[in-house]
């Protein structure tokens, strides 16, 4: 039985750069002196406004509504009372699903014209009868596969996209990796690990990357790997290797089966991070001593798509 809606938003380009630079004259000084045009930010704000006062209107249901900013998400404690809604773009129903549990997801698209909205079924004026189906257990759900990585101390953290495990700024990340029986010390840009959800995201640029130099070496195009979101897999990916007397390249990319664990032991005395799906703010510290272990989560997050 659901006693409350939870709707959860993010702050439009407009509304952050009133926050940086105080005021919104300030904000369209500095846009339009760079030769931006102000005028899409404006579009953007007011489109959202608009379809957010939509969205609540629309889910009058006689039930408390909590609105909750994108960057509050990591520390707000869902309820299994809580029916949730995400009015934004595709990465805010990735952040949002990673700390919600089992609770079904209605991810409402503010603005088609504008974004895609791969993970966005619905519109503001469709969510009324999509969050009715979820209240009547007949919604139609899509789970998705979760990666997680948890830290011999306990501290966990899941992805609905891909895990990025390296140093927090551009230097080189030193640690030591295990996948099965094999294991090396490695130095790189870190090490990416993707959901099948994430297979068309960040992974997909690796690919890119590779077939680029793989086409410039005089050889062919990588075909990318796609996965079904529900793929019990999971891919990982060396960014960078280099190789030196000190660190090797020979556990560079790799797909971990149902139930297989990547081991990663930080060598790095400071600077060491986790993150998951962008989100650089909401990270675990990876320092000498961390060992952190990456396999498929047991939670799936949940998605209404009908």
């Amino acid at each position: 039985m659901y006693k409350k809606l939870v709707i959860v938003t993010r702050k439009t380009r407009l509304q952050e750069l009133v926050e940086r630079f105080n005021t919104r004259s300030q904000a369209k000084f500095y846009i339009e002196h760079a030769g931006g045009d102000f005028a899409d930010y404006e579009r953007e704000d007011d489109a959202y406004r608009s379809s957010l006062e939509v969205l609540r209107r629309s889910l009058d249901f006689e039930m408390p509504q909590q609105l909750v900013d994108r960057g509050l998400i990591p520390t707000f404690q869902f309820q299994n009372e809580d029916l949730v809604v995400t009015l934004g773009q595709d990465g805010l129903v990735a952040n949002t699903a990673k700390y919600v549990g089992a609770q079904p997801i209605v991810a409402v698209n503010p603005e088609p014209g504008r974004f895609d909205g791969i993970l966005l079924p619905f519109l503001p004026d469709q969510a009324r009868s999509a969050v009715e189906r979820v209240m009547e257990a007949k919604a139609t759900i899509h789970e998705v596969t979760l990666a997680e990585i948890k830290l011999r101390d306990g501290q966990r953290l899941l992805a609905f996209n891909d895990l990025f495990i390296g140093a927090r700024s551009h230097v080189s990340a030193l640690y030591r990796i295990t996948s099965g029986k094999k294991s090396e010390i490695q130095s790189s840009s870190g090490v990416l690990v993707s959901t099948g959800a994430g297979s068309t995201g960040w992974l997909s640029s690796v690919f890119n990357m590779a077939s680029g130099v793989a086409r410039f070496c005089g050889g062919t195009s990588l075909k990318p790997i796609r996965m079904p979101w529900e793929d019990p897999r999971l891919v990982y990916i060396v960014r960078e290797p280099f190789v030196s007397r000190h660190s090797q390249a020979n556990i560079v990319a790799g797909m971990l089966e149902s139930k297989h664990e990547l081991v990663l032991e930080s060598l790095m005395p400071s600077g060491g991070a986790v993150f998951s799906d962008g989100m650089e703010a909401d990270f675990l510290q990876f320092n000498s001593g961390t060992i952190a272990t990456v396999r498929a989560a047991e939670q799936r997050a949940r998605l209404v798509v009908s």
